[in-house]
């Protein structure tokens, strides 16, 4: 359950739309079953662009007190063996990692990806003509020796400032004060790369310690291939949750276990992100941007600025899935936080728990309506734990960077609900098991815990509070490294 270790007294808000926008986007959030995979119509046909996961946590790999991990996952269900042009970012795309520093759902504090493919053009002779090669590489590759790379991607990082960037723009800095970044080459097979091993010493020479304008000690960056860091019986799950919800928490298979991914991670010291505001709890959430002109104009009825139109947005994993109404999941992916009041009618009377109950009768859904204790969890957090001074309803991650890290090893993968502060929904580790704790938190765990009334529900309101839901498909610390990215060396697409 949850520790008493902060003040968990509600927040009142003065306006029933604001409230209702807050238990909207709290619902929402809190029914993470999957991770976003090709979560909306327009999304599924722009794959380079689609915000899989976002993760934010204090730095756990030891001698790193004082930072704080950003990783925004893109490309979802990578095969392996997807050659022969495998997984590059798009070229034409914006991506970026915001941060709120404030409580208004603005971003203060912005992380601007940019990125570049460049084609050697690498040539065989055949009968005395020099003829371009179809492989992205013409032979071996290691770690002291990229000659053979048909194709190189490259990337920029600007750190923008202010909620409209009006205050300051700095371009990012790595050794030497390069200011273009190398994301190594897919794992295309051992072949390629020697083994396992060969490809992590390539990959390894791709992290960068950075220099990040207005920023008083360094950070670190890294983008490339990662393996799928998410866990769930996603099959079963999109399949009228066909799964055994009070059975063994690793008793359906993971279906993600042989996808890869590509992750863009970022480490930067948590001074930096929570600015002269006074606080420590910082908010985040991933987006991507195109041209406005790659759209029609039935696309691209959202914001647009700088000429860029948002077509991804990612916090909580899962609102767009099974929350947001199918005519306005563009719209939501093309939205900000700080507007989220415009979806307010598909929550106030979120249907999720209903179809649970309706799938599993003896899992009553909560009676308490507005469902408060989901607005504390997901929407504006716990004062004491990782609510911002203000407090604007609003869907995104909420980081306390002051509350120490737990080491790997110790870390309990329900997070806050098993005791451990450092965790989900404080932020979001790669071991967080979002799953589990996401279904326990929406049928009603919270209505259990400590005083009755506190969330606004008694036990009596939620008579399945107390079911140790699951949707069968762990997750823990122990498969993650424990060192910056974290996320583990990619599935190969052959072996040899």
């Amino acid at each position: 359950m949850l520790t008493s270790g902060f003040n968990l007294r509600p927040v009142y808000f003065a306006s029933k739309l604001v409230l209702a926008a807050g238990i909207l986007l709290c619902a929402a959030a809190s029914v993470a079953y999957a991770s976003s995979h090709r979560e909306a119509p327009l999304i599924a046909t722009m794959p380079k662009v689609d915000g899989t996961d976002f993760y934010m946590f204090n730095s756990y790999e030891p001698n790193r007190s004082g930072y704080v991990t950003l990783i925004a996952n893109y490309s979802p269900l990578e095969d392996a063996y997807g050659g022969p042009n495998y997984f590059a970012l798009d070229p034409n795309a914006l991506y970026e990692i915001h941060i709120d520093n404030v409580g208004d759902g603005k971003a203060h504090l912005t992380f601007q990806f940019r990125f570049r493919n460049t084609v050697s053009n690498v040539a065989l002779n055949v009968g005395g003509k020099q003829v371009a090669i179809p492989l992205v590489q013409a032979g071996p590759v290691s770690a002291g020796d990229s000659s053979k790379l048909n194709v190189n991607e490259t990337y920029t990082l600007k750190v923008l400032r202010g909620a409209s960037h009006e205050d300051s723009e700095g371009v990012v800095t790595g050794p030497g004060g390069i200011t273009t970044f190398t994301k190594p080459t897919d794992f295309i097979g051992t072949k390629t790369f020697g083994s396992v091993s060969g490809y992590a010493s390539y990959a390894r020479q791709y992290v960068y310690t950075i220099n990040i304008p207005g920023c008083g000690a360094p950070g670190r960056v890294f983008v490339g291939q990662r393996k799928e860091s998410f866990a769930v019986a996603l099959g079963k799950t999109f399949d009228l949750l066909n799964l055994n919800p009070l059975g063994p928490r690793n008793g359906n298979a993971n279906d993600l276990s042989d996808k890869n991914i590509t992750s863009i991670a970022l480490e930067v010291p948590a001074q930096c992100l929570v600015g002269e505001r006074g606080t420590s709890v910082i908010g985040g959430w991933t987006t991507s941007s195109i041209r406005k002109e790659r759209l029609s104009d039935s696309d691209a009825a959202g914001i647009s600025e700088r000429g860029w139109t948002q077509v991804s947005r990612l916090g909580m994993p899962l609102v767009n899935e099974l929350v947001i109404g199918l005519k306005d999941k563009d719209k939501f992916n093309n939205s900000k936080p700080a507007n989220d009041g415009q979806f307010a009618d598909y929550v106030t009377n979120p249907t999720l728990p209903a179809l649970i109950e309706s799938l599993f009768p003896g899992a009553k859904a909560p009676t308490n309506f507005p469902r408060l204790d989901l607005v504390f969890t997901f929407l504006t957090g716990f004062q004491g734990l990782n609510q911002l001074r203000t407090v604007t309803p609003s869907e995104m991650l909420r980081l306390n960077t002051s509350i120490p890290p737990t080491p790997k090893g110790s870390q309990k993968n329900l997070g806050v609900l098993a005791g451990d502060n450092a965790g989900f929904p404080n932020g979001r580790r790669p071991g967080d098991d979002v799953v589990t704790a996401s279904l326990r938190v929406v049928i009603g765990v919270l209505c259990t815990f400590n005083k009755p009334g506190i969330f606004g529900c008694s036990p009596s309101d939620a008579p399945a509070g107390a079911a140790p839901l699951t949707d069968g498909a762990a997750i823990d610390d122990s498969v993650f490294d424990n060192s910056f990215p974290y996320l583990t060396t990619p599935i190969p697409g052959a072996m040899n």
